[in-house]
């Protein structure tokens, strides 16, 4: 069985066939080619897919960066609450829906999207926990009674 060693040019001045020329005498085979380009404004997506961004963010009203979405913020604060609290996945989603929080597309919580909020969650929780908001939660909380934070 053949075993095969692989490796990367990466092109940083313009392209020369004696890359490819020094390569082959070398033994190597050209597998594949990379292209990309700068798109002109005229072709740029003049929208963006609300799933490309991440939970807990909007864009700006510059729409150059993403920004805290408040909304959705509290209610990533109101689930790591109660994943810190222990609280089952069913408990969770029944207590966000019965705070009426929903989910980005107003549809009410179920315990799949709460499953799939864990690696946001945990992409988040550095900056959630340093919100003040957060140390607030943890003064007033006690195991097994969220009470009504929000």
């Amino acid at each position: 069985m053949a075993v095969y060693e692989r490796t990367k040019d990466f092109i940083s001045a313009p392209f020369s066939a004696s890359i490819i020329t020094e390569r082959q005498r070398a033994g190597w085979q050209m597998i594949s080619i990379e292209w990309r380009r700068e798109l002109p404004a005229s072709e740029m997506p003049s929208e963006v897919n609300s799933d490309q961004i991440p939970y807990g963010l909007r864009i700006s009203d510059d729409c150059k960066r993403l920004e805290v979405d408040p909304y959705e913020n509290a209610v990533m604060l109101q689930m790591m609450d109660l994943l810190v609290q222990d609280f089952s996945y069913a408990r969770i989603v029944s207590d966000l829906n019965e705070r009426g929080l929903r989910m980005r597309n107003g549809a009410p919580w179920d315990r799949v999207s709460v499953f799939q909020m864990m690696p946001r969650l945990i992409e988040a929780g550095p900056r959630l926990f340093a919100d003040d908001r957060w140390r607030e939660l943890q003064k007033h909380s006690s195991p097994g009674d969220p009470g009504n934070r929000y």
